[in-house]
């Protein structure tokens, strides 16, 4: 169960703890994406995040921003296909961190495997408030099977659909809102957590 932050769904509290308690409910690894920071305010935050995840164990990725990736030397990073490209980011954050690489077809996700990604981040897998170009299920499973590497389905999951991923090949879900956005995001998580762990056996 992979936390992607937001902060416009907070509210009145902090993404501190919001990701600790997200963390605390069984979210087992966290990507902070925040598009909207000045870099100083990101690289505080970034930090923090940061602090906590290594506390609790749990992976740290940082979206999009490989150079403050390197620079805190954070788990790992994440790219999109409009970022910069995977094999430049291996190359940047070295042999031993995490990258992972958001793809949409069967060739986008091979090239990310050619180019050393760890993990896929595949979507959105449902229509979503911030994404409109959903990746069918057929999609899904054929990227699933066509790489070596571990797949993560993202958007637009939550409790009511995630079973429906259930035999599709993917090892985790990345979410954002169904659990960012809930008063209680400990409880969204572990119920979420289950549901994951339905999902991909």
């Amino acid at each position: 169960l992979y936390g992607v932050t937001d902060r416009s769904w907070l509210g009145e509290r902090t993404l501190y703890s919001a990701v600790e308690q997200s963390i605390l409910g069984g979210v087992t690894m966290v990507q902070l994406r925040e598009k909207d920071l000045a870099q100083e305010e990101f690289q505080k935050e970034a930090r923090q995040i940061q602090e906590l995840c290594k506390k609790h164990q749990v992976p740290f990725l940082i979206n999009d921003n490989v150079e403050l990736a390197v620079e805190i030397e954070a788990d790992g990073v994440h790219v999109g296909q409009h970022d910069m490209e995977a094999g430049q980011v291996r190359q940047k954050i070295g042999p031993d961190k995490i990258l992972g690489v958001s793809a949409q077809t069967v060739e986008q996700a091979l090239k990310a495997q050619a180019a050393g990604a760890d993990y896929l981040g595949v979507g959105a897998v449902f229509p979503t408030g911030t994404k409109d170009d959903a990746v069918s299920l057929d999609t899904l499973k054929a990227i699933c099977q066509a790489v070596d590497i571990p797949v993560v389905a993202i958007g637009g999951i939550k409790e009511s659909n995630i079973l429906s991923l259930k035999g599709s090949g993917i090892c985790g879900v990345a979410v954002v809102s169904a659990i960012y956005a809930k008063e209680d995001p400990k409880a969204a998580a572990a119920g979420l957590r289950k549901l994951t762990e339905e999902a991909i056996q």
